[in-house]
């Protein structure tokens, strides 16, 4: 008995049978080559901000494996000045802003999760057509000034405290709630906003954790809103700092890095010690939120 006549005799397919052991072995060194041509450059950017000026030179530009390694970059950094105060700004941005986005993006999908809300189709559909058209920079910039936000942490908010596409993915996933507890609870005498507190929020946890993801990476990785609204130099957000440093290739002066003179550590090291504390906090986040990931956006995707 042939191959094929066995596989279909243990009632599987030929597309279904157990791969040989060269074809495993080869998918694994595919698998292994890949996972180092994506950790490698986290590695050397690590690397790089651990290694000193003669390291550098000698490496051409990129260290794969210090030989000394140093924090004195990172010292110079969070000793004060503009990237530890920027690292602030980002920070309190990034979880004033998630905590708000989830508040009403939640409150406004439950609203139109609900048949019975007031003017809900239409309402959905301003949703759907802010997801299509955009106002452009100009108008925005408009907006912005003639509502006094201009140099203002909260014009890196408001303007984007609520998007079509969170309202959508949470609206489709309140709408795929049994209804029976909803009713349950109004027979026992719960308003909206119990039901909406008590209810709907602890059910939406996996849905909540993506959204909250979408907006806390979004407002940490915001930079031109900033480009545009935000003249004062204390007032800048970290990727702003980022770009102007490492993008612009701008040099910060010992002043402005540690608020004292002294000798710098290399540009370099430098510049990947920015990136890599800008890439800190999300990486803590993330882990705690994967779990609630892949079902909340599949989930809230399919149903409704």
């Amino acid at each position: 008995m042939n191959t094929t006549a066995r596989t279909r005799t243990n009632g599987r397919s030929p597309a279904m049978a157990p791969a040989s052991v060269p074809i495993k072995i080869l998918k694994a060194i595919v698998l292994l080559i890949a996972c180092g041509l994506v950790v490698m450059p986290f590695v050397s950017v690590i690397s790089t901000s651990l290694a000193d000026q003669q390291q550098i030179t000698d490496a051409g530009g990129y260290v794969l494996l210090p030989d000394r390694p140093s924090l004195s970059a990172y010292s110079s950094i969070l000793a004060g000045g503009v990237v530890a105060r920027a690292l602030l700004v980002s920070v309190g941005i990034a979880v004033v802003g998630t905590v708000l986005g989830l508040i009403v993006t939640s409150a406004m999908a439950y609203s139109l999760s609900r048949p019975t809300s007031f003017a809900h189709k239409p309402i959905l559909m301003v949703v759907l057509l802010t997801m299509l058209f955009s106002p452009g920079i100009i108008p925005n910039y408009l907006l912005i000034k003639q509502l006094g936000l201009l140099n203002s942490w909260w014009s890196l908010i408001l303007p984007v405290l609520v998007t079509g596409f969170s309202v959508i993915v949470l609206r489709s996933f309140m709408m795929g709630l049994p209804p029976d507890i909803l009713e349950s609870a109004r027979i026992d005498g719960a308003n909206d906003l119990q039901i909406f507190v008590r209810i709907i929020l602890p059910l939406s946890k996996a849905a909540l954790a993506v959204i909250g993801l979408f907006f806390a990476v979004g407002f940490w990785n915001s930079w031109f809103n900033a480009l545009l609204y935000i003249n004062d130099p204390s007032k800048l957000p970290l990727p702003l700092v980022l770009r102007t440093y490492v993008v612009d290739n701008a040099r910060l002066g010992a002043e402005q890095l540690s608020g004292e003179a002294g000798v710098l550590p290399p540009t370099q090291s430098l510049q990947m010690a920015i990136l890599v504390i800008s890439l800190i906090p999300i990486l803590l986040v993330c882990p705690f939120l994967q779990r609630h990931f892949t079902k909340g956006v599949l989930v809230g995707a399919v149903k409704g």
